[in-house]
């Protein structure tokens, strides 16, 4: 079927009336039509995201209820009768929540859903405590307001794995979204098909969130937050306040869920954009540490006070600054599992490998997308040593510590974070002093995340060929300097780690490129490494943009 013969179907059968209206608002626009035709969303390393509108290519009500009854399907081939919901703060989040719900009800599968938006970890954290057979979260992470997404999860809380979410695609791609009927979620809460999730499995959450705490914060500790109008806005304050925090200050504007982002049109805390508000708000009442959540409160950025204004601290930084907290207090208060186990992607710092390793950590470095992360902690939790897992991140300002949840916790990370601010306060340093006695002890390790991106289909047709032209002609050298080892994680047998689409190229002079098309966004992303002085750094980084500027225009 054409991309027209696609929009020509839609506009016969959508009664949606939003939607009939975007539809007839594109009819002169072929460009428009391809885009919202051209493909079907598919799972990428963090499931189905894509710009809310009318389309197959699109998040509406059609192709989350397409999405939904492949996965009922799947469920009911495997005897699976209970799914968790929840959803953050984007458009339509909970309208989108609610039809999921209906559609699994509709099935005969028992929905238990949140009564207001929460964060990605809580629904990890939700689906283990009820034990239900899958997860999903309604979100589309840090992107911006005209994006929405769909995430998977299995009973352990985890992100689905490549080969269960390949299963699930297989039945997903069968069904046709105008041949899914429902009821009214009114009704199926009558029947007992539709629940919302208990009250105190949040007080549950928030318990074990606390565990992972090596100290209460005292009161000189001064934080400014802000939440970015997203799921974080509840559950983060209470959690600083559990550990003692009582100098907190909240970014006003930011501090309701609000998908629009009006004061923030790209609400990701990688970028020092987002941050503006609240590096105003920390001038204002000079905080010591502004932490900052994304919408789905599953990532985290920080700013750091220092003599010369407020430093934003990279996410391998604050990785290497967790890392460091929670290996040294763990251990000087006794409880460091005997055999540790740090888990990080392979684009994050290796400087975190080297601090680990000198507590006696065994690291397991794995493809990019958390639900790795998560699958080494079921590996040992089947071993029942899942005690030895201490911290899990990846660069992208995702972070775990301990096992309560499969996924990226940014209600424990900003905990943590406040602690370990807290205690170098106490010893009369920041953060920022922090991670400067550790590059001199270890190396000052600079990295940079360079995207290209591609939209639309014309674009992703020509990402694809860029990174298909590169493969056929591996480059012997990048500016003069020769390549010691490339790896292609699509044919690679060094690693035991599934296929991916990822270029990994070590140079003679220390300096690593990784290059990688997102999962979920038209972008390739690539990851530059340097570990001289700051002086080198810049040089090296230099010849490896100018290489990705050759390479990827």
């Amino acid at each position: 079927m054409t991309n027209m013969q696609r929009y020509a179907l839609w506009c016969e059968k959508v009664t949606d009336a939003k939607l009939r209206q975007e539809l007839k608002a594109m009819q002169d626009n072929p460009t428009a039509i391809d885009n919202a035709f051209y493909q079907d969303l598919a799972f990428g390393t963090a499931g189905l995201r894509g710009e809310i509108g009318a389309g197959t290519n699109c998040l509406n009500i059609y192709t989350i209820a397409k999405t939904t009854q492949g996965i009922a399907d799947n469920m009911k081939k495997h005897g699976h009768k209970t799914v968790a919901i929840s959803y953050d703060s984007r458009i339509n989040s909970d309208v989108f929540s609610v039809k999921t719900a209906e559609v699994f009800a509709a099935n005969g599968i028992k929905a238990y859903l949140s009564r207001e938006c929460m964060p990605v970890p809580y629904l990890s954290f939700l689906t283990r405590a009820l034990k239900a057979d899958i997860g999903v979260m309604i979100t589309a992470s840090h992107n911006p307001a005209k994006y929405n997404g769909y995430k998977v999860y299995g009973p352990d809380g985890c992100q689905l794995t490549d080969a269960r979410s390949g299963e699930m695609i297989s039945y997903i791609n069968q069904i046709d979204p105008f041949a899914v009927h429902t009821g009214k979620i009114e009704d199926y809460i009558k029947q007992g098909l539709i629940a919302y999730a208990p009250d105190e499995i949040e007080k549950q959450f928030l318990a074990v969130v606390k565990k992972q705490s090596c100290g209460n914060c005292e009161s000189n500790i001064r934080i400014a937050y802000t939440p970015l109008n997203g799921a974080g806005y509840r559950l983060v304050p209470e959690i600083f306040k559990q550990i003692g925090v009582t100098d907190l200050h909240i970014v006003p504007e930011q501090a309701k869920p609000d998908g629009r982002f009006l004061t923030c049109s790209y609400p990701n805390p990688e970028k020092a954009e987002a941050l503006k508000l609240g590096l105003e708000l920390s001038e204002k009442v000079s905080a010591d540490i502004l932490i900052a959540t994304d919408p789905d409160a599953d990532r985290m950025g920080i700013a750091v006070k220092t003599q010369n204004g407020y430093r934003l601290m990279s996410g391998n930084e604050t990785g290497v600054l967790l890392t460091d907290y929670l290996f040294s207090r763990r251990s000087a208060l006794g409880t460091l599992p005997k055999n540790p186990v740090m888990v990080k992607t392979i684009v994050s710092t290796e400087l975190a490998v080297r601090i680990a390793a000198d507590y006696g950590a065994q690291t397991f470095n794995v493809l990019t997308g958390f639900k790795y992360i998560g699958e080494i902690i079921k590996g040992l939790e089947v071993q029942s040593q899942e005690d030895r897992f201490v911290f899990g991140f990846e660069e992208s300002y995702g972070y775990l510590a301990g096992s309560h949840v499969r996924d990226k916790d940014a209600v424990v990370a900003s905990m943590l974070i406040a602690e370990a601010a807290a205690y170098y306060k106490k010893q009369g340093i920041t953060l920022a002093d922090r991670i400067a006695q550790l590059y001199a002890q270890y190396g000052t390790y600079s990295h940079k995340l360079i995207s290209k991106e591609f939209p639309g289909a014309d674009g992703s047709a020509k990402m694809k060929k860029l990174l298909a032209d590169l493969r056929a002609a591996l480059p012997q050298n990048i500016g003069g300097v020769s390549i010691t080892k490339s790896i292609d994680y699509l044919t690679q047998t060094e690693f035991n780690l599934p296929r991916a689409d990822i270029l990994s190229f070590n140079l003679a002079d220390g300096c690593q490129l990784i290059i990688r098309p997102s999962g979920t966004e038209p972008l390739i992303k690539m990851y530059l490494t340097a570990a001289k002085t700051p002086a080198e750094n810049q040089k090296a980084f230099a010849r490896l943009e100018s290489f990705i500027n050759e390479v990827f225009t």
